[in-house]
């Protein structure tokens, strides 16, 4: 996306999430206004983490992910190829080896087809829907 992103992280030890976001923001942010010969924020705003109650909601969560490409014109439709979207991982090749695991999401699934599907028929990102939990 063009001003922010989603993860759905699995946090290992206390604030471990909270430490690693601030280094992986603060460190982009100095890389591309460096590069660029900007100053100030990159992202659409402050940093929010949203704690995953219920599988329900885990599933959602990774659809709604998933499914957040729709909003780039070049993307809608093809959000299974979209580059900077695990939602290519999740149905072919990992490229991230252990850094991704899409385990905990894909096993609650037949096939990685049956995720293909689930994710395609959510309404999550669906512009009738009105609630987003994020």
């Amino acid at each position: 996306m063009t001003n922010h992103l989603h993860l759905a992280v699995c946090e290992i030890e206390e604030k471990g999430i909270v430490r690693y976001m601030q280094r992986v923001l603060n460190a982009y942010a100095k890389y591309s206004n460096t590069k660029y010969g900007t100053v100030g924020h990159l992202f659409q705003g402050p940093y929010r983490a949203v704690h995953i109650e219920d599988n329900e909601q885990l599933l959602y969560l990774s659809t709604y992910i998933h499914r957040n490409p729709r909003e780039l014109p070049r993307v809608a439709g093809n959000e299974h190829q979209y580059e900077w979207s695990s939602y290519c991982d999740y149905l072919g090749q990992n490229r991230f080896g252990k850094l991704l695991d899409p385990s905990l999401v894909l096993d609650q699934f037949d096939t990685v087809n049956d995720y293909r599907t689930f994710v395609e028929t959510s309404i999550a990102k669906d512009d009738s829907y009105l609630f987003d939990p994020f």
